[in-house]
């Protein structure tokens, strides 16, 4: 029988996904100024070079932490709702025995 999460219950949910929504929006800020900073940085050491490089750079670095950001996220949501421990483990009885 595999025990219930918390995450079924709806207002523990909500309350999750608002946290979660939450600190994805700070990362996006985060985010935005990093790309700013990595652009800037390239025009200073690079110069006036295809707008392609700009785009490309800025788009590599926007996916690439935004990416990390929702996968951290998510681990948080997991991990801080209890979800994690509400799995079973069909090993245990093997792992545990003499």
């Amino acid at each position: 029988m595999v025990p219930p999460s918390p995450l079924d219950d709806p207002e523990k949910a909500a309350h999750a996904w608002a946290r979660y929504l939450r600190i994805m929006r700070w990362m996006m800020l985060v985010t935005v100024g990093f790309v700013a900073a990595a652009i800037y940085l390239l025009y200073r050491s690079n110069g006036a070079v295809s707008i392609h490089f700009y785009i490309a750079a800025a788009l590599g670095v926007g996916f690439t932490m935004l990416l990390a950001s929702a996968l951290m996220g998510l681990a948080f949501l997991s991990s801080g709702t209890g979800h994690d421990e509400s799995i079973t483990d069909p090993l245990e009885d093997e792992r545990n025995a003499p």
